[in-house]
């Protein structure tokens, strides 16, 4: 069985998380099948991410690499080929450009919040998704979640951050926009007076009424915008502090 494994392991990605079900042996097996691996772990050949999840390092010329994010978390967003999760918080930011800043921490979106776990290096947190999540509408809720936890995004001001939202916003499609203010719907009354307020600047023909509508009209939302990137910012009841 060892051989077996070896040449399993042999055919696997440098990088690529791997559990005692990845290998072609009966379930009834499974416990040799991790002892062998832990084997495999104290000689140095695979290195463990947690417990029962191993991967194969990959060296480079600046030493051992870390598995990809995408890697170190794929049973916490893909179930049965379904998404039932996806990455967002400083990873996102990061990705859209509104910080240069690398996570040291990971955040995962999900149906029901969870308490938070260790992969490797990373402390992987979960908040609560409340749209249904799809393979389709992940791209926009990451957007959207930008605008949720705008006031943490670091390492840049409410400003550069705004006005990188604006440019985002005005790179997307009828179909894009559609979607983005139908899931906000369903997130805190920030988010839907700042995308209201962004896609007002971005999209200035779209039709943003559902958005305004969607709020009381007594409440302000302390976002540190001020009117010079966002000239609507009082009518949508974005203030500056």
């Amino acid at each position: 069985m060892t051989e077996t494994i070896r040449n399993t392991i042999n055919r696997f990605a440098t990088g690529y998380v791997f559990t005692t079900l990845d290998f072609p042996v009966d379930v009834s097996k499974q416990a040799t099948v991790n002892r062998i691996l832990n084997n495999m772990v104290a000689a140095g050949q695979i290195r463990r991410l947690s417990k029962g999840r191993f991967y194969k390092p990959q060296i480079s010329e600046f030493g051992e690499l870390q598995p990809d994010i995408d890697q170190v978390v794929k049973d916490l967003i893909e179930k049965n080929g379904k998404p039932v999760g996806y990455i967002t918080g400083t990873t996102i930011f990061n990705k859209y450009g509104l910080t240069s800043q690398v996570p040291a921490d990971l955040q995962i979106a999900v149906r029901k919040e969870k308490k938070p776990i260790i992969r490797g290096t990373y402390q992987i947190s979960f908040v609560n998704q409340p749209n249904t999540i799809t393979k389709e509408n992940i791209p926009i809720l990451q957007l959207l979640d930008c605008l949720r936890f705008f006031k943490t995004i670091p390492d840049t001001s409410p400003e550069q951050a705004c006005q990188r939202l604006i440019e985002i916003f005005r790179e997307l499609d009828s179909k894009q926009v559609l979607a983005t203010k139908k899931l906000v719907l369903k997130y805190n009354p920030a988010s839907i007076a700042l995308l209201g307020a962004i896609l007002e600047n971005a999209c200035p023909d779209e039709d943003v009424s559902v958005l305004f509508k969607a709020l009381n009209h007594l409440s302000t939302y302390k976002l540190g915008i001020c009117e010079t990137v966002l000239p609507n910012c009082k009518k949508w009841h974005i203030i500056n502090q």
